[in-house]
């Protein structure tokens, strides 16, 4: 299992458009990636609203995990997706 940390500095947090590309961009792995905050709650990245009904604001910290055969590329794909729009 691979992971990573990220602060959240879009304004509007995740909503429908950050939801959608994530979910996009999971799609196309293997693994299964996950998204817990800080407040316990965890979401498939491919469900997007489970995505959108955790609430992520602006300044809240985010754990994104992939787990399976292709995790090496799903985690770092994920993390330019994240630190480059959100």
């Amino acid at each position: 299992m691979k992971e990573f940390t990220y602060t959240i500095k879009d304004q509007l947090g995740i909503h429908a458009r950050p939801a959608g590309m994530l979910v996009k961009e999971a799609k196309k792995f293997g693994s299964a990636i996950t998204i817990r905050s800080k407040n316990g709650k965890s979401s498939d990245v491919c469900k997007i609203l489970n995505l959108m009904a955790m609430g992520i604001k602006h300044g809240d910290v985010i754990t994104v995990q992939a787990d399976g055969k292709d995790e090496e590329a799903a985690i770092s794909a994920m993390k330019t997706l994240v630190t480059n729009n959100l």
